[in-house]
């Protein structure tokens, strides 16, 4: 199931900075691939051994805006793009801002957490959205995510709630993580599963404090 949009907040405005984030890192992955792409990632991305030593502790927030390909991109720009946006009107722009940027901190946490010992740099914003797809699951879980589903050469697009859609994605990525666990794995060619469990679980903990202030929209569930 690819998810290509979700029923919306009736009477909010633009999410400017979910668009923002979405225009900076795609400024960001052009200027990289106009440069050396390798050294930036080895600059720039996070290596949990630098990390646990004290060392680059800037790469937590840098490593968030550079992508290892244009799929990774893209795939993580949509996600941005379709589940952002309700929950920054339900945050605010700059809590929200501060959510997706210590989600992303505690992504790379929970990965650097699992392998302390790697020195393979990890990059992408797939962490920091995972936080924002955690609050989006606890604040609105009878949203309707519209997804794109494959059938051979034909393809249909439906609706399912977004407790169902993002509660397999988490199961997914869970599974995916534990079957990943003492295999060392080039991060910006694999996934770290678990900065994507890490910066899931640290959204649910921001939606369970701040789901009263999604139940204060007049919200849509068609």
């Amino acid at each position: 199931m690819i998810p290509v949009g979700d029923t919306q907040i009736r009477g909010s405005g633009p999410g400017y900075v979910t668009y923002g984030l979405i225009a900076l890192n795609i400024i960001v992955f052009i200027l990289m691939l106009t440069s050396n792409p390798q050294e930036v990632v080895n600059q720039y991305g996070v290596i949990p051994a630098e990390i646990v030593n004290g060392q680059d502790l800037i790469t937590l927030i840098t490593s968030m805006f550079l992508h290892g390909g244009w799929y990774h991109l893209g795939s993580n720009m949509l996600f941005l793009w379709i589940f952002g946006d309700n929950v920054e009107h339900t945050l605010g722009h700059v809590l929200y801002l501060l959510v997706y940027l210590a989600g992303g901190i505690a992504a790379s946490a929970a990965q650097i957490l699992v392998n302390p010992a790697s020195t393979i740099p990890s990059v992408g914003a797939s962490g920091a959205i995972a936080a924002i797809l955690g609050a989006y699951v606890v604040m609105f879980p009878h949203s309707r995510v519209k997804v794109l589903i494959f059938l051979g050469f034909t393809f249909l697009v439906t609706q399912v709630t977004a407790l169902l859609f993002l509660g397999i994605w988490f199961v997914s990525q869970l599974f995916n993580g534990i079957g990943s666990l003492g295999v060392e794995t080039a991060q910006t060619g694999g996934i770290a599963f678990w900065a994507h469990i890490g910066g899931f679980v640290f959204g649910l903990l921001v939606g369970f404090l701040f789901r009263g202030q999604a139940e204060r929209f007049d919200y849509g569930r068609g």
